[in-house]
């Protein structure tokens, strides 16, 4: 089994978040970046289909130069070999042809990405992605087992969760359950130095075209100042609750 696992390189959420340009353009002065961490759970996973089943695991980026240090780390983890379009990614249709192209290019049987990026959280690539290839397509996946070509696989839904089958080739949208927190996979020295000789291929974009373009960027308003209200003083913490903060 081919597996492809789509890894987005995303900033760390304990990054400060800044724009330029008349907040037009996202600021990356001083940002540290990391793999997403929906398509690190998936990653995990992969890495299970290759040590239980033999599978080979890629994992592929549209990016720049900039993103090679987060795909480096994806073959430190366990990865085969990884793939990087060389191509800015404008918006979730473009990125959506040009990994397109690499699975068609690939024959993967199996591809894994993230239900989405925690910088712009769109939500848009896999289920684009699976139309694009005529993939068959689960989304918000928390479980999925293989069994030749037949794959059995768990999905959240409001209140509970659905069990599904499918079949090969498939694309696979996962979050937090299709493996937990504590089975994520810290790079130790070895597959750090493993890493370095693991191919990093890099192919030109077939050159899809952005469906959107972004207009602004807007930050949260800050938050307002506390009011501290005496445990004793019932009828002012009423007041204020029913007057400023509108909640009674």
């Amino acid at each position: 089994m081919k597996i492809l696992v789509c890894i987005s390189h995303v900033p760390d959420t304990t990054s400060k978040i800044n724009f330029t340009e008349n907040d037009t353009k996202f600021d990356t002065n001083g940002v540290q970046f990391v793999i997403n961490p929906y398509d690190e759970f998936c990653l995990t996973r992969a890495m299970w289909f290759k040590e239980k089943q033999g599978a080979s695991v890629t994992v592929v980026n549209v990016g720049g130069a900039e993103t090679e240090p987060t795909l480096r780390k994806a073959l430190a983890i366990g990865a085969d070999d990884a793939i990087r379009v060389n191509a800015v990614a404008t918006d979730g249709f473009q990125v959506a042809k040009e990994l397109a192209a690499v699975v068609k290019n690939g024959g993967y049987d199996l591809v894994l990405a993230g239900k989405e990026s925690a910088d712009y959280n769109g939500q848009m690539v896999p289920g684009m992605l699976a139309t694009l290839t005529d993939f068959n397509f689960i989304n918000g996946c928390v479980g999925v087992e293989v069994d030749g070509t037949k794959v059995t696989a768990e999905r959240e839904i409001d209140g509970g969760a659905e069990t599904l089958s499918s079949s090969l080739p498939l694309v696979v949208a996962g979050q937090k359950g299709i493996v937990e927190e504590k089975d994520l996979r810290i790079p130790n020295m070895r597959g750090i130095m493993m890493a370095r000789k693991k191919p990093l291929q890099v192919v030109e974009a077939v050159g899809g075209n952005a469906a959107t373009s972004i207009q602004s960027f807007e930050k949260p308003a800050p938050k307002g100042a506390v009011k501290l209200v005496d445990a004793d003083n019932v009828d002012e913490l009423i007041s204020l609750l029913h007057n400023e903060a509108k909640v009674i």
